[in-house]
């Protein structure tokens, strides 16, 4: 017996009285971790595993090893200070972090944004969904033992990093989107990257999946593993590629349009088995979608004003400080005290990479938020990750936790 196996036993039997069968309490089944250092848990993520010999007989996550308080951190902030802290919460995700908090503030606030901004929001969350799913696809393969795909996956991956790099100055934590739009405009270098990335990015599409869809090595380990019935995922409240893995047809890019979606022709494309295999294929053909959305958005992008001309809530431009003294008075105010919306709740959510990604929003009136929740697709899903791994072998359990595409600080907020 390994000495995590002892602690286990030792520590935790009392604990674990009606998580786990009698079984395990009896000695009949051994009680394992895997984690939280495992490197197939995509994070400091301790499962606690039942085992009857290879087979799993249970399996309960343990969170909370990468908590980290980004509610109650947003709560001591002014609103528009808060915003950096969304884009940590989900690190492959950061836009559309920015963007679901943004959308909540509009909403609270009643501020309009220009159709430019918009417009330009929708192409740069769908990059961000190509960049998180790059990643999942890179690692996933890895986990499973692919590891040209790992590097395939990262190079292109690059691409996007430097037009994020190019329009706010970072590559990850950009904090680019704002209340009433944009932190500034786009350069004119923008467009050709954009573009060039359209050419280039299809046909690496195609070799991923040339080297997987129908490697034998990929299938045997991929389907019939991890399933998930319809009714079943959305009882556990899943979403985004785990839900329509199984078949269900909801994304709320389509059904509940926000941004400007609704002005963009795309496909949801579903699953039939609701397998591991069924999740890889969703995520792949989400990538192209998604690059369909983004030539759509350069092909039509509008002129005129990147943010909102709402000088109550949005400071004034920059070019205005070097000889208006209103202008620096107004920005002076805005930065120092922030605003004051009116008292009141909003929810909004959005289509984050790994499904429903929901913002509640609380005012009382102060320049702070009185309260600050996210609804996070990770949480959730790793909730449904019992369902999904009983009855398998613990060597499928690498592929299932990557199929699921959970982000730790998404979980620990």
């Amino acid at each position: 017996m390994s000495v995590q196996e002892e602690t286990v036993w030792q520590g935790d039997v009392e604990k674990l009285r009606g998580l786990v069968s009698d079984r395990a309490l009896s000695g009949e089944t051994m009680v394992l971790n895997m984690g939280p250092q495992h490197p197939s848990t995509h994070g400091v993520l301790r499962l606690l595993l039942e085992l009857d010999g290879e087979d799993i007989v249970n399996c309960i996550p343990d969170i909370g090893f990468l908590h980290t308080g980004i509610e109650k951190n947003m709560e001591a902030k002014r609103y528009e200070q808060s915003i950096t802290m969304t884009d940590r919460m989900d690190y492959l995700n950061p836009l559309g972090n920015n963007l679901a908090y943004c959308l909540a503030m509009e909403k609270l606030i009643e501020l309009d944004v220009p159709p430019r901004a918009q417009v330009i929001r929708v192409l740069l969350a769908e990059l961000t969904r190509i960049n998180s799913h790059l990643v999942w696809l890179g690692t996933h393969a890895l986990d499973i033992g692919a590891m040209s795909v790992f590097l395939y996956c990262f190079r292109e991956r690059e691409k996007i990093l430097d037009i994020f790099e190019m329009v706010s100055g970072q590559r990850m934590m950009s904090t680019y989107f704002r209340p009433g739009g944009l932190w500034r405009d786009v350069p004119e270098e923008f467009e050709p990257a954009v573009r060039d990335f359209i050419d280039y990015f299809p046909a690496k599409v195609d070799d991923y999946e040339k080297l997987l869809s129908n490697n034998p090595i990929w299938l045997d380990r991929t389907q019939g593993i991890g399933f998930i019935s319809a009714e079943d995922a959305i009882a556990l409240g899943c979403t985004g590629p785990t839900l329509r893995g199984s078949g269900v047809n909801w994304d709320i890019r389509k059904a509940l349009p926000y941004s400007g979606y609704e002005q963009f022709d795309f496909e949801v494309p579903l699953g039939v088995h609701g397998d591991v295999y069924d999740r890889y294929i969703i995520r792949i053909e989400e990538m192209r979608q998604s690059l369909r959305i983004v030539e759509q958005a350069i092909d039509n992008l509008p002129g005129g004003l990147f943010r909102s001309n709402n000088r109550k809530y949005v400071p004034p431009p920059r070019a205005e400080l070097g000889h208006s003294m209103e202008a620096v008075i107004h920005h002076f105010k805005l930065w120092t005290e922030g605003f004051r919306p009116p008292k009141g709740e909003v929810y909004v959510r959005v289509e984050s990479p790994r499904g429903e990604l929901g913002c509640f929003l609380a005012s009382d009136g102060s320049p702070r938020p009185w309260r600050v929740r996210f609804r996070t697709p990770s949480f959730v899903h790793l909730s449904a990750l019992p369902h999904m791994a009983k009855g398998h072998l613990i060597a499928d359990l690498v592929g299932i936790i990557g199929s699921v595409d959970i982000v730790l600080g998404d979980c620990d907020r």
